[in-house]
């Protein structure tokens, strides 16, 4: 039977209770145990696919389609297990569901409530699907004390009494500052953290403590008299220099240990972290550096491409190298005295993410252009491939009003919207008006690519699938114009009918891929295209 882990925060958020749970889950794999992570989020929204990424971050898509929080994102980084769409869930869902429940009269007349009735429908998410697993991390987003974090909160609560004990453990993630005037870590705000959650009925097993400074013994052994918790099971979680060093120093300060003495189980075995040795070894140990621009349109919150942060990062543990990033505004290219080469010319490669939205297109358009023109090593992403066709048709084929019809309507569509796409409920049709939030091709997508293309000879295979999330498509209309001017069609969906990948064989490494692989990289299996777009910026680097 799976034993839960249900990790919260207190004091202010962006603690890292996402960071930590996968770190923790990363530790108990490491003991041969197998795990999952599911992540309960407060607001209303059913799903973060409507949400700004300055609002929330990226999106992060699973293989079934789901649209999730980035935490995510960090829990099949760090574990390797593959998000499905029961691992994520909102108050906005639930309270959907059971809304629809009740118009249907499925209650039978009973007044609705949020106790029993929500409080069970969270218990049921925490508990669905769980697939003979050792253990399920349950992390509760927001801060205790939020009005709409109690349903899950009082959820959990009652998880304890029905699971019992020995099945439950709760972890809380704390602050301890430091205040510089006074010289000292402060260790009053944890000690009323855990008040306010003891009060609504959780008393925390373990505390993981966010400091700057080292934990002393005193500050630990006063925490742990104060907040009721043994002094060992007050676990100092100081900033690390990288999110991957996270799991080993975790280690070291005993938290997976921790957890298991919770549990009442006694270890016997230590955990296979080499890993996570090797990783760090290749981070803090590089045998040089490269410098790749990304030109975003959300580059104010990195937040926002968190996962193409990270899968660039892999690609640099695959080539042994550093990989320095300079997020670059696409708008900056878009004013009349922009000067786009000086600021494209140090780079070593050029990356265009996904967007939505015509605001920054002009700008990623004029870097495509300066990655072709100069030949340097260029990736496009979703948006970024789109815009690659746009770029083509304009400067080669000489089609000036080259367009998406994402920006309005135009006479020459390189890019329109789909008009029909597979959901949980079979074939949707778009309608005028309609809802925004999950009307895109979703999730996981198979492609057939070219046997003689680079990108085939960089995956070693004819067949692949990659993550979608996106609502137009290359116009296949234009093909024939674009790859006679060198831009080829390499992968296409298994009908033939939707362009996945163009890449240039005229050039040293220029690929733009309708879908997402950042999603499905991870440290120790970084992507094929990441690895190999950071081999191609290694090898520019010393042309520069």
């Amino acid at each position: 039977m799976a034993r839960f882990i249900f990790i919260t925060g207190g004091v202010v958020s962006s603690l890292g209770k996402g960071l930590m749970a996968a770190s923790l889950a990363a530790l108990l794999q490491a003991r041969g145990y197998r795990v999952r992570i599911r992540k309960f989020d407060p607001y209303l929204n059913v799903d973060p696919g409507t949400m700004s990424p300055y609002q929330h971050g990226e999106v992060y898509v699973t293989d079934d389609g789901a649209e999730t929080d980035l935490d995510l994102g960090h829990y099949e980084r760090f574990t390797g297990v593959s998000a499905r769409q029961s691992d994520n869930v909102t108050s906005g869902r639930i309270y959907r569901d059971i809304i629809a429940k009740e118009r249907r009269g499925d209650y039978l007349g009973a007044t609705v409530q949020v106790i029993p009735h929500v409080t069970d429908a969270i218990k049921e998410f925490a508990k669905a699907e769980l697939d003979d697993l050792d253990f399920v991390l349950c992390e509760i987003g927001g801060t205790v004390g939020d009005i709409e974090s109690l349903p899950f909160i009082e959820a959990i609560r009652q998880l304890r009494n029905e699971l019992g004990r020995d099945q439950t453990v709760f972890i809380h993630v704390t602050l301890v500052p430091y205040i510089a005037a006074a010289g000292e870590l402060k260790t009053k705000p944890t000690q009323h953290s855990v008040k306010e959650l003891t009060a609504l009925g959780v008393q925390p097993d373990i505390l993981l403590c966010r400091c700057e400074h080292p934990l002393p013994e005193n500050e630990r052994a006063k925490i742990a008299a104060f907040c009721n918790v043994r002094k060992e099971a007050v676990i100092p979680a100081l900033d690390a220099k990288s999110i991957y060093a996270v799991p080993l120093q975790y280690h070291e300060e005993g938290l997976d240990f921790e957890v298991l003495r919770a549990f009442g189980i006694t270890p016997k075995l230590a955990p296979d972290l080499r890993r996570w040795e090797d990783i760090l070894d290749r981070q803090q140990n590089p045998e040089g550096e490269v410098t790749i621009g990304v030109v975003g349109k959300y580059v104010g919150l990195q937040d926002a491409y968190k996962s193409l942060n990270e899968a660039l990062v892999h690609g640099g543990l695959a080539n042994r190298v550093k990989v320095n990033i300079q997020w670059i505004d696409a708008e900056l290219f878009e004013q009349p005295d922009s000067d786009v080469a000086a600021r494209l010319e140090p780079l070593h490669a050029i990356l265009v993410p996904g967007a939505f939205g015509e605001r920054g297109a002009e700008g990623k358009i004029e870097a495509i252009r300066f990655a072709r023109e100069r030949q340097v090593p260029f990736l496009g992403i979703c948006f970024g491939m789109q815009m690659a066709c746009v770029e083509g048709m304009r400067n080669l084929v000489g089609v000036a009003k080259a367009s998406s019809t994402e920006f309005g309507p135009t006479s020459e569509p390189v890019v329109g919207i789909i008009e029909e796409w597979m959901s949980e409920e079979g074939l949707q049709k778009r309608v005028e008006g309609g809802d925004l939030g999950g009307t895109m091709r979703l999730g996981a997508y198979d492609a057939s690519l070219a046997g003689n293309s680079h990108v085939s000879a960089i995956y070693g295979d004819t067949v692949i699938s990659e993550r979608h999330r996106h609502r137009f498509e290359v116009n296949t209309a234009y093909r024939a114009r674009l790859e006679a001017q060198g831009l080829i069609f390499s992968g296409m969906s298994p009908d033939g009918t939707l362009p996945e990948i163009v890449e240039r064989p005229d050039h040293p490494w220029f690929v733009g891929v309708q879908f997402h692989p950042e999603l499905k990289s991870k440290p120790f299996d970084p992507h094929p295209l990441f690895a190999s777009f950071i081999e191609a910026a290694v090898k520019q680097s010393r042309l520069v």
